[in-house]
């Protein structure tokens, strides 16, 4: 994977319908070929997500495939770097640009905690969603996916190559 100087892109995250649910500017860490792995920095919250709170500031390594059902956060704590959790989210596969990246949520989230418990997050959220067949079991097929990669420990963690920065260093 090439490691880009950073160049900003934008993250569109979509829900189920394709409709705008939010936008944010992120920076690029690397990219090649479908895949594109990103950084932002939380600006809502602070917000509990289960034994997790997003707070102002966290900083979000954000992992984008457009081979895949799903993305992947690695989440660190604003103040001191502390690796919080991963936060995956199950989606239509993203659309990546030059300058973008889209994703279709589809409800269902797995928050894996630093020691490896999964929660899953939405079901009912999910289960509600007005898929057709093909969708629904792609979307599952994901969330095993996800969860075997959590129980083997092969998540992404960007952060243990040493990559990260303190506040005075990403905000100069």
């Amino acid at each position: 994977m090439t490691r880009l100087p950073g160049p900003s892109i934008t993250v569109h995250k979509l829900d189920a319908l394709g409709r705008t649910v939010v936008s944010y500017s992120g920076r690029v860490l690397a990219r090649a070929g479908s895949q594109v792995i990103l950084e932002a920095f939380f600006d809502r919250g602070p917000v509990a997500v289960g034994p997790v709170t997003f707070n102002p500031g966290d900083r979000f390594v954000e992992h984008y495939d457009a081979g895949r059902w799903y993305n992947i956060f690695e989440v660190y704590d604003a103040n001191d770097g502390r690796f919080k959790c991963w936060y995956c989210n199950i989606t239509r596969p993203a659309r990546i640009t030059g300058g973008s990246v889209a994703a279709d949520d589809l409800a269902l989230d797995l928050l894996i905690e630093p020691e490896g418990q999964a929660i899953l997050l939405d079901r009912d959220e999910f289960d509600a969603l007005a898929l057709d067949q093909n969708e629904r079991e792609s979307a599952l097929a994901a969330l095993r996916e996800l969860q075997n990669l959590a129980q083997t420990g092969k998540l992404p963690r960007w952060m243990s190559k040493g990559n990260w920065r303190t506040p005075e260093e990403r905000n100069p």
